[in-house]
């Protein structure tokens, strides 16, 4: 339990011990390699990002995610894995099916005390989302991290952290978007997902070979005289 306050706001955040929300079924052990660009020491952090929800017709939302969040692992199962790191440092996701942490919180604030300035810098997040001692290194730790808190009004915030070297925020959208296509009850996301990453390696150049004389260059033989 720790307070928070926005602007002058104070609130009180209760917070469940973190979970791991591992896929709703088995999924594939492999390896699958990152491209060179997620390589790349830039995109090795972890990017936080908060969402703000009104009250709505879902009676309890921390467990309508965490069933859509299960089901939608089993399609887009390598973020249930972790990073591990290969000579060269070459960046891999060693597919474990551990899961991701899920965090199940409750605030004594409503969402229309926050304002309607809900843009960053945000003074509480850190109470909104919960730094799992030990959650937040790049390599061997769970690759995505919810924090979902109820509201007293009935609405609730969602608040994440990703491994930014597993993806961007585009990908990031397109896997929320399937935890709530399946927690609605669908049985296939709408979008499946595609790895692929291998494709953009960098490759060993080609070598020659042989000679094809037919492309040497040859001497100017045009007469130039008038």
């Amino acid at each position: 339990m720790a307070p928070g306050n926005r602007d002058g706001l104070i609130f009180t955040v209760t917070r469940n011990e973190h979970v791991l929300i591992r896929p709703s079924e088995p999924t594939p052990r492999e390896y699958k390699r990152l491209s060179d660009i997620d390589d790349q020491e830039g995109l090795r952090f972890q990017l936080p990002l908060i969402l703000f929800y009104p009250r709505g017709s879902i009676r309890d939302p921390a467990l309508f995610f965490m069933e859509g969040l299960a089901k939608a692992l089993v399609y887009y199962y390598p973020f249930a894995g972790r990073l591990r790191e290969l000579p060269g440092r070459k960046l891999v996701v060693d597919c474990t099916g551990e899961g991701v942490i899920f965090i199940e919180a409750d605030a004594d604030v409503a969402l229309e005390e926050f304002g309607d300035a809900l843009h960053p810098p945000f003074p509480c997040f850190e109470e909104l989302l919960f730094d799992v001692p030990g959650s937040s290194d790049i390599l061997d730790t769970p690759l995505l991290l919810f924090q979902l808190t109820r509201l007293n009004c009935g609405g609730f915030i969602l608040a994440l952290r990703m491994n930014h070297a597993m993806c961007d925020g585009q990908g990031l959208a397109q896997f929320l978007y399937a935890v709530g296509e399946m927690a609605q009850g669908a049985s296939v996301p709408s979008i499946l997902p595609v790895w692929s990453r291998e494709l953009l390696e960098a490759r060993i150049l080609p070598q020659v070979t042989y000679m094809h004389h037919e492309y040497d260059d040859l001497p100017d033989t045009q007469c130039n005289d008038p």
